[in-house]
């Protein structure tokens, strides 16, 4: 299983559990993942580590001085980094 981490913004937008959707976008040299609708982003992706799948679950929501990180599974195998 391949995890990754997200930004959001607010508490409360996303649960432990709750099944996603992610829709990409694409930068010159990168790739860049949203949880629809516009809840939270990855950071950028490099091209080698595209992701396949287009849906997760929510396996961990933090809270630390930065804001709200999302940590989402999908069913693919993990990348190397």
């Amino acid at each position: 299983m391949r995890k990754m981490e997200f930004k959001m913004e607010r508490s409360g937008l996303l649960e432990i559990g709750q099944q996603i959707t992610v829709t990409e976008g694409e930068l010159p040299s990168n790739y860049y993942y949203t949880i629809d609708p516009s809840l939270a982003m990855s950071a950028n992706i490099p091209f080698r580590n595209r992701l396949v799948s287009r849906e997760g679950t929510v396996v961990d929501i933090i809270e630390n001085a930065r804001g709200f990180y999302v940590t989402v599974e999908f069913d693919e195998p993990e990348v190397d980094k």
